[in-house]
């Protein structure tokens, strides 16, 4: 059994999902740990919150040559220093003593509403009567549910989607978004992503989640035709800015969109960009140091 390797980088903790996706972009990494605690008599007396743990199979030669690539890209759309944190690293080979169940053993049910739950695939959980619960191996695909982003867009779709509303998740990810928009009862299902091999995961998902007719592609905004009922649209905040135009263009006349991945300090980017498009802000919706908007057409 090969040993693995086990890197552990200093960050701003609102950077977790951005960081925890270059390494999966660019590395052998097999799964992240956000944040360990410890705990003494029900109180928290330690916490690694700050510091990214990733898992990797394989030694990256040109681990420093990337992140300063990706950092300098981040920083070229945006971000300060103070926003992403030093970055930070220490890493150590370990030697393999199963260790996919050592980052696994922090991960729980997660509790987004009152009637949604995102349940690590391992774990036993009984749903209370009338819950919807999402079946997701976290460190599979970008947007395990536990992120605040996430989270904003699944709750403002037990807000707002209608039985019967087709949905498109821009920027699908993991599929969580499109998978909980068919679990409430949506109809066309569509989620895109830029990122290749999320696909195959977002099907694999969709079944063990047992949802069916949900269309997973290669696929940006602007080469989309169709239009939806309901957008989720959980990105960077500048690259909302970007697509913004393609993005009104795909919902209905009546639509609404959910736009997340914004932190409360980058938000006038997206702002101008919402009222660029003459769209209007139907509902304000925030979390920690994220915060979404969801908007309508007309």
């Amino acid at each position: 059994m090969n040993n693995y390797f086990e890197l552990v980088i200093s960050i701003n903790p609102d950077m977790e999902e951005i960081v925890s996706d270059i390494f999966f972009t660019n590395f052998d990494c097999e799964g992240v740990l956000l944040e360990e605690e410890t705990y003494k008599d029900l109180e928290m007396t330690s916490t690694t919150r700050g510091k990214l743990k990733v898992f990797l199979t394989s030694y990256p030669k040109d681990l420093k040559e990337i992140l300063s690539t990706e950092r300098e890209l981040l920083k070229s759309r945006g971000f300060s220093d103070e926003d992403l944190g030093n970055w930070e690293i220490s890493l150590d080979e370990k030697e393999n003593q199963d260790w996919s169940k050592k980052w696994k053993e922090k991960w729980t049910v997660t509790h987004v509403a009152d009637n949604i739950a995102v349940v690590p695939s391992w774990l036993e959980y009984e749903p209370k009567s009338g819950e919807i619960t999402i079946t997701l191996d976290p460190g599979c695909a970008f947007g395990t549910g536990t992120h605040q982003t996430t989270q904003l867009c699944m709750k403002a779709l037990e807000k707002y989607l209608k039985k019967g509303d087709s949905v498109a998740d821009i920027g699908t990810g993991s599929g969580i978004l499109a998978i909980l928009a068919k679990k409430l009862g949506g109809s066309k299902i569509y989620g895109c992503d830029i990122d290749e091999t999320v696909i195959d995961v977002c099907r694999e998902n969709a079944g063990v989640n047992k949802v069916k007719d949900i269309t997973f592609e290669l696929n940006t905004a602007d080469k989309i035709t169709e239009q939806y009922d309901f957008i989720c649209a959980n990105i960077l905040h500048f690259v909302l800015a970007e697509i913004m135009g393609d993005l009104k263009r795909i919902m209905k006349p009546n639509g609404l969109m959910s736009l997340s991945g914004i932190l409360y300090e980058k938000k006038d980017i997206v702002l101008d960009a919402i009222k660029r498009e003459n769209l209007k802000i139907v509902d304000i919706i925030e979390q920690d140091q994220w915060i979404s908007y969801v908007v309508s057409k007309n």
